[in-house]
């Protein structure tokens, strides 16, 4: 469901998606507001759930994860359980970093991101195979990154 945001909201978020460790009086300077009211609007994104966490951005290669995987997932025509089952199965599984239900020829896109192709394939044979109705997985590993933010366009 959209927010009704005004424009002094869309700047604080704006603010918040460059820099999220910054000072209510820094966010204040940047929109136009003065503290209180800046920290009320904060508090109110907070709890109407706009911003819903605050979080440090890693470099996946730095940090020892370079191979990103795209996997296309089908799963076996079944009850909605087989949905629930897979959802809740995925969840427990760290190299999967996002996961889209999706139209078309497939059910689900899962993007992994994991240290080698050499234990992608060992992920995709011992679990990703074996997840609850799937019955195809393509998988499209990524060559480079192109454009990579998390930013909304606001």
């Amino acid at each position: 469901m959209s927010m009704k945001l005004d424009g002094k909201d869309r700047a604080i978020l704006r603010v918040l998606q460059e820099r999220s460790k910054v000072s209510i009086s820094e966010i204040s300077s940047a929109v136009g507001l003065s503290h209180t009211p800046t920290w009320k609007r904060v508090k109110r994104l907070h709890a109407l759930e706009v911003i819903t966490g605050q979080v440090s951005l890693l470099d996946p290669v730095k940090v020892g994860l370079p191979i990103t995987v795209f996997a296309q997932v089908s799963i076996r025509p079944a009850e909605q359980d087989t949905f629930d089952q897979f959802d809740a199965a995925i969840q427990e599984i760290d190299y999967i970093v996002e996961c889209y239900s999706v139209t078309g020829e497939r059910d689900f896109i899962l993007k992994l991101v994991i240290e080698t192709v050499d234990n992608y394939e060992r992920l995709l044979k011992t679990t990703l195979i074996h997840l609850p109705g799937v019955f195809s997985i393509e998988s499209i590993i990524s060559l480079s990154r192109g454009k990579n933010t998390t930013k909304l366009p606001l």
